[in-house]
C-alpha cells in the first residue's frame, strides 16, 4: 500500500522506514529540510510541500498524521482538506485529545473522507520492536488498513485492533498513558527507597536487572529502568523535572467526570506537576508554619539551595 507520512520526528520518521521494511511505499513530508534529508537517508523519499504528497499518491489516498497535538494538527488538517477527495482516509497517530478526534472525524464525513483517530505507543523502539495500535473510526477504513497496521504491530495477529467509534483510539491511549504514569511512579518510588538504603542492597541496578527474570513486576518499563541504571547508577546528570504531554491530566479530569476513584493515576500527575517547581513555594510556607505552631527550626536557602536565585 501507498502511505504519506507527515511530520518527521522521532516517531513519523521510523514508522515511515518500518512500513518501507513491510513491503509498503512509505512518502514522508516534513516542514523541517532536516527531517526530509534524515529520512531520505534511510531510504525513505519525502517531498517538501503537502500539495506535491497529495500528487504523489495514488487516489484513494492514506494521510498519516504525526504532528504535535491540538493546533497544529487542525492547521494541518486545513491545509490538507483543499487536497483531499472523497475515499481519501486522514490518520492521526498523534496524542490528541478524543474528543478533538470527534470533531474532526465528523467535520471530514462530510466531505467523504474517513478520519481514523491511532493512538500510538511504542515510542523510539518501534522501529525494531513494532507499535501497539488503538485504531478508532470506521470499521470499514479501518479493515481497508488493516496491511498497514499489520506491518507496523509487533506482528500482524497482535498489537493492534479497532476498538471503537471516532475517538475510541486516542481515549483508549489517553488511559493507557494514564496507567504509564503510576507504574513509572511506583517504580521510581521503589527505587528511590532502595537508593537510601545501600548499606543493605548496594547494586540496586543489579536488583532491577534481578527483577527483570520471574518477577511479578517484570515490565518493559522495568527493563528500560534496568537499562538506564547500569548506565549510569546514580543518574548523574539528570534533573528532577518531569514533563507531562498531556494524556495523564486528560485521564484525571476523565476520572473525576465519571466519578472513578483513580488516585493512583492522579497521584502521580501531582508529583510530575511538583517535580518542576524549581521554588517550591508550598514546601517553604510548610516549613514557615511549623515553626510558627511549634517553635520547630527553619532551614534557611543556601546560596545554591532551594529558593536561591
Amino acid at each position: 500500500m501507498q502511505v504519506g507520512m507527515i511530520g518527521l520526528g522521532r516517531m513519523g520518521a521510523n514508522m515511515a522506514q518500518r512500513l518501507q521494511q513491510g513491503g509498503h511505499e512509505a512518502l514522508g513530508y516534513d516542514p523541517v529540510p532536516e527531517a526530509r534529508a534524515q529520512l531520505a537517508a534511510e531510504g525513505v523519499e519525502s517531498v517538501d510541500t503537502l500539495e506535491a504528497l497529495a500528487q504523489a499518491l495514488q487516489a484513494p489516498r492514506v494521510l498519516w498524521m504525526m504532528v504535535p497535538a491540538g493546533a497544529p494538527v487542525d492547521a494541518t488538517i486545513s491545509a490538507l482538506q483543499p487536497l483531499l477527495a472523497p475515499g481519501d482516509i486522514v490518520i492521526d497517530g498523534g496524542n490528541s485529545f478524543y474528543k478533538d478526534s470527534q470533531r474532526r472525524a465528523d467535520a471530514l464525513r462530510g466531505q467523504g473522507i474517513a478520519y481514523l483517530d491511532v493512538g500510538t505507543s511504542g515510542g523510539v523502539w518501534g522501529l525494531t520492536e513494532g507499535y501497539s495500535l488503538m485504531v478508532g473510526g470506521d470499521a470499514g477504513a479501518s479493515a481497508r488498513l488493516s496491511p498497514l497496521f499489520e506491518a507496523l504491530a509487533p506482528a500482524p495477529d497482535r498489537g493492534w485492533g479497532h476498538v471503537g467509534p471516532s475517538g475510541a483510539g486516542h481515549y483508549a491511549k489517553m488511559i493507557h498513558n494514564g496507567i504509564e504514569y503510576g507504574m513509572m511512579q511506583a517504580y521510581a518510588e521503589g527505587f528511590a527507597i532502595l537508593q537510601r538504603r545501600a548499606d543493605l542492597v548496594p547494586d540496586i541496578a543489579g536488583l532491577a536487572e534481578l527483577w527483570r527474570h520471574g518477577s511479578v513486576v517484570r515490565s518493559w518499563l522495568l527493563d528500560l529502568t534496568a537499562q538506564a541504571l547500569a548506565g549510569n547508577p546514580g543518574l548523574d546528570g539528570i534533573a528532577p523535572y518531569v514533563p507531562d504531554s498531556g494524556e495523564g491530566r486528560w485521564t484525571v479530569a476523565e476520572a473525576i467526570e465519571l466519578d472513578v476513584a483513580a488516585p493512583v493515576i492522579t497521584q502521580s500527575l501531582i508529583e510530575r506537576l511538583r517535580s518542576r517547581d524549581g521554588e517550591a513555594f508550598a514546601d517553604k510556607l510548610l516549613s514557615a508554619m511549623r515553626g510558627a505552631f511549634g517553635g520547630h527550626g527553619v532551614k534557611p536557602a543556601g546560596p545554591a539551595g532551594p529558593g536561591a536565585t
